[in-house]
Formats: structure tokens, C-alpha cells, sequence
């Protein structure tokens, strides 16, 4: 599932292209978009703007209209010049918003819906999120505190939260636990202030390095080269992710991984570098 930067990355590419622009063709296979838009009409409005938040996109279009979507798994945005070959085929659109010189194509998503600002706030999934990562105005104090709200569960587990804050997925949720040098199987209680703030400040410093305007930006889904080792070796650019069995970048231990949390999502730690109750790394061994 593509992360926050990702998600921030395809907004502020999306906000570049269309921001300003009327809309002069508008497409999609969901029933309750083309209801709305033969109703309420999408051509002729103005996209005011484009945001993410945590793992949402949310377009603004004149008149109070608010286009909401998650790419899950497999969802991605791209931007085409009117006339361009897709990369990929018209059976995959989803939605397509064309302006004079640019067209919007949104591939394989899942969830997409239109709003209002007052329907917003009583959506389910999008209501009760947290504070993005990704916001000037992040409080890691406010970060910290409504981790440390879910002492009984693990630090993996939590992270991945978005309502206890906004952007993070599975490949930061190793990478920020390792270099916090905090075993992910943690429970959350056994944290002190100053780990869960710290928790907080290298997630959304690792946000904020993978969405710079140097940094990958194309409006793809997870295109591989989101950076955590400040490495120059593309190869050696995350610490733990997806390197199980491989040795660790500080300490040579082999690296380990486990399904964790109520959707087994795989978890990857060094076993030297963030160290466990030896009951519960029992328990994990077995």
C-alpha cells in the first residue's frame, strides 16, 4: 500500500497540474461519481486545489465539491498531455479529469467518492484521522501522547494507526523502529515519553526526506526508491525492509522478520540493535 509520501508526492503533483484549471471532460466507471456529475456537473468547474492527508487525496473543485480517494493496494494518479499514449489500459481508468493542457487519470482505485466539507467530517476511515505526519504544524508532544493512549498493543501495531497519527505504513514502520533502535514487538506501555517522541520525529523526518522536490515524483504507486540510509547505493537504501536473513547495516546480526498485528502485515527488526523481553523473543522464535 502506497505511504504518506507517496500519497503527498502524487497531491502536490496533482495540485501543480490541475489547481486553477477548469475541467473540461470528465469520466468514470463508478455509478455514484457519473450520478453526481450528471446531477450536480463536473465540467465546468474550477479544481481549487489538491492536499493529502495521510493516505487520502481530496480534490477541491469549485462550488463546494470535495473528490476523496485511496489508492489501497494497486490505485495510482498519473498526469498526460491531452492526446498522450497511457502507461497503462483504458480497462484499468477509473476516473479521468481532463483540463485544456493537462489530463488526470486515476488507475485501479477502489475507493473514490465525492463530498461535501460537512460530509467529510462524518466519513468513517477519514473523520478520525490523525494528525499527518507531514503538516508544518505536527506536534510530535501530540504524537506521542496518543501513541502512548494504546499501552496493551505493539509498538508495530500502532504505528500503523492512522488515526493515532496520519502517513505511516509498513516499510517506515521497520524502518523508524529500527533506527529508533526500539523492537517493534514492544508492547507500547514499556515506552518511555522521550522514545515515543522520538518515534515520532524520525517517522515524519523519514516523511519529510521522501517527499522533497529533489526526491522521487512521478505519480506512480510505491515506485522502490523511497530512501531511509541516506546511502548513495540505491541497493543499501533501507535499513531492515524486506532483508530478512540478510546482515544488519550496524551490526552484521542477520535480520528477522514476523507477521504482526490483526492483518499480518510483515514486520522486519535486528535482533541485536532492538532488543526484547527474552520471554516474549521466545515466543516470536517459536
Amino acid at each position: 500500500m502506497p505511504e504518506g509520501d507517496t500519497i503527498f508526492r502524487a497531491a502536490r503533483t496533482l495540485n501543480r497540474a490541475l489547481a486553477g484549471e477548469p475541467i473540461i471532460r470528465f469520466e468514470s466507471v463508478f455509478a455514484t461519481l457519473t450520478r453526481v456529475d450528471e446531477d450536480r456537473g463536473i465540467v465546468g468547474r474550477t479544481v481549487e486545489k489538491v492536499e493529502a492527508r495521510g493516505k487520502w487525496i481530496l480534490m477541491y473543485f469549485s462550488g463546494g465539491l470535495v473528490l476523496l480517494t485511496h489508492m489501497l493496494m494497486r490505485g495510482s494518479w498519473h498526469i498526460y498531455r491531452p492526446g498522450e499514449r497511457w502507461r497503462l489500459p483504458h480497462s484499468r481508468m477509473r476516473i479521468m479529469l481532463g483540463t485544456e493542457p493537462l489530463v488526470a487519470v486515476a488507475f485501479n482505485l477502489q475507493i473514490a467518492e465525492f463530498h461535501t466539507e460537512d460530509s467529510l467530517r462524518r466519513r468513517r476511515g477519514f473523520s478520525a484521522l490523525g494528525p499527518s505526519l507531514l503538516t508544518s504544524d505536527f506536534d510530535e508532544e501530540e504524537g506521542a501522547r496518543r501513541m502512548l493512549a494504546f499501552g496493551s498493543q505493539e509498538v508495530g501495531e500502532v504505528l500503523l494507526k492512522q488515526s493515532v497519527v496520519a502517513g505511516i505504513g509498513n516499510v517506515f514502520k521497520s524502518e523508524v523502529c529500527f533506527t529508533c533502535r526500539v523492537h517493534p514487538f514492544r508492547k507500547v506501555s514499556s515506552l518511555s515519553q522521550h522514545e515515543a517522541r522520538t518515534l515520532m520525529k524520525v517517522a515524519r523526518a523519514y516523511l519529510q526526506a521522501n517527499v522533497t522536490d529533489t526526491s522521487w515524483n512521478r505519480i506512480v504507486t510505491y515506485s522502490g526508491m523511497r530512501r531511509t540510509t541516506s546511502r548513495s547505493n540505491p541497493e543499501e537504501r533501507l535499513w531492515v525492509y524486506k532483508r530478512n536473513g540478510e546482515p544488519c547495516r550496524r551490526c552484521g546480526a542477520l535480520i528477522r522478520c514476523a507477521k504482526q498485528g490483526p492483518d499480518a502485515r510483515v514486520t522486519f527488526w535486528c535482533p541485536d540493535c532492538q532488543t526484547l523481553e527474552p520471554e516474549l523473543e521466545q515466543r516470536n522464535a517459536g
